[in-house]
């Protein structure tokens, strides 16, 4: 099915954007402001949940927003509502002027971003945003009668949805971007293990939810009668969601407002080799599998950013404030102003190799498989040192061979040490967790991975 028009979707048309950004800017003129910025958006989302091979919940939220930032004599503040109609509107504008007016002076406010032209990025699927509750109960049906199948019990959820968002602004920003989401996620338990599955896309079209379900319940009736073996340091498979998990936790560190206020694992380090040859990162929001709008919070471009080649630390993004004070060019990741945090990568993309998983596996001799890990914490931010737990299809490798189930394992890990440890990468795919946002990441054969302890379970 074709992409449908991302300029005219039912949520927010682009000319409803710009019809309240008018009544945002005369609002602002009748108080004797001219330097008005207006985000604004919409979004419908529906979910449906399951749980004991039964559907048990089915909500749907339709909503829509303003957030109106001012400028005045330096200083600037930010007043948001529901509230779309006129009366609305200008009440937002109002409070916006009125707090920034008790501001004191900010010397590095800039001005309001200056109009710019944006890369197409169709990501809204008119099959998605027109999925029913029906539609999603069908395809539960389904994935829950292969779980049941094998004796094992499903929960989990599908959900659905569009969104909008447009940013303009009275220096000439008028940047709108549509898109659709749909996620599919199952949990397959058994007396004594469990599976997991989940994948995301634009696109519901890119999901099977009865090929995931299987999935997960082929992990579950894989581990059953997990084994325990003591902890240390083992070679280890990391499939797509667990390395999005994990490896995700560095991504907030290529941050110049970080890096600045020294509160980033890269803190004297750009320029500098701190991981293997084979791991290239970059912030991509144009790659095919990614999801996301090609602007950023004040309505600059999204630029491709190369953060790591080949181990080396090249490059951090920067909003607009960043820039200025680096004597950079923003790359256009830089959050709503105002905000304490600046900027941060939103579309990462960790090149990948030439390995599949069960090539993986049959080049290690002893190892672990590790389907997801979760309850993820900092121990030492400078180190990247993570702490964290396996779980829902942890397994024990022998020969080359998936040789039984394993009882989960605490990690203590240094990423640092772990992205200089790669042998073997996969091609990328869109990996989906619980402990980051979505990526396009390979899966990972690590050596000398950290388990601390065995857990109960």
């Amino acid at each position: 099915m074709p992409v449908s028009n991302v300029r005219e979707t039912p949520l927010l048309t682009q000319k409803r954007a710009e019809e309240i950004f008018t009544a945002a800017a005369a609002a602002a003129r009748a108080l004797g402001v001219r330097d008005v910025e207006v985000l604004t958006g919409a979004g419908a989302n529906a979910l449906t949940r399951f749980a004991n091979n039964t559907i048990h919940q089915n909500v749907a939220e339709r909503s829509g927003y303003l957030s109106v930032r001012a400028l005045v004599d330096g200083r600037t503040a930010r007043a948001s509502t529901n509230r779309l109609d006129l009366e609305g509107i200008r009440h937002a504008v109002e409070q916006a002027v009125t707090v920034a007016k008790l501001q004191a002076p900010d010397p590095e406010l800039l001005p309001l971003a200056e109009s710019a032209s944006y890369a197409d990025t169709p990501r809204h699927f008119a099959r998605t945003a027109a999925l029913t509750p029906g539609d999603r109960a069908k395809a539960v049906k389904e994935a829950i009668a292969a779980v049941e199948a094998a004796a094992q019990t499903a929960a989990g959820i599908y959900a659905t949805g569009e969104s909008v968002l447009a940013i303009l602004n009275t220096n000439g920003v008028s940047a709108y971007h549509a898109e659709t989401m749909a996620v599919f996620s199952i949990t397959a338990l058994a007396k004594d293990s469990s599976g997991w599955a989940k994948k995301s896309s634009c696109d519901a079209g890119d999901l099977n939810p009865l090929e995931i379900a299987e999935a997960a319940a082929l992990k579950a009736a894989n581990s059953r009668g997990p084994a325990e073996i003591a902890p240390g340091r083992y070679t280890v498979v990391l499939e797509p969601s667990a390395v999005l998990d994990l490896v995700g936790q560095i991504s907030g560190d290529f941050s110049a407002t970080a890096l600045r206020d020294e509160r980033s694992f890269l803190t004297g380090r750009l320029g500098a080799k701190l991981f293997g040859e084979n791991i290239s990162v970059y912030d991509d929001v144009y790659h095919a599998r990614q999801s996301g709008s090609p602007f950023d919070g004040e309505g600059v471009p999204r630029q491709r950013v190369a953060l790591v080649e080949n181990g080396v630390v090249r490059n951090v993004v920067y909003s607009r404030q960043a820039a200025a004070h680096a004597g950079a060019k923003p790359t256009g990741h830089g959050f709503p102003v105002p905000n304490e945090y600046g900027e941060a990568p939103a579309n990462i993309v960790i090149a990948g190799g030439e390995s599949s998983v069960e090539q993986m596996i049959a080049s290690t001799e002893r190892g672990v498989l590790v389907t997801r890990l979760w309850y993820i914490r900092e121990v030492d931010p400078y180190q990247k040192i993570m702490t964290g737990m396996t779980r829902d299809g942890t397994f024990l490798i022998e020969k080359g061979k998936l040789t039984r189930g394993l009882k989960n394992f605490r990690f203590n890990q240094n990423l640092i040490e772990l992205l200089s440890n790669v042998e073997e990468l996969s091609p990328v795919s869109r990996a989906s967790g619980e402990e980051m946002f979505d990526m396009v990441v390979p899966a990972m054969k690590v050596r000398d991975f950290n388990f601390t302890e065995v857990t109960r379970f």
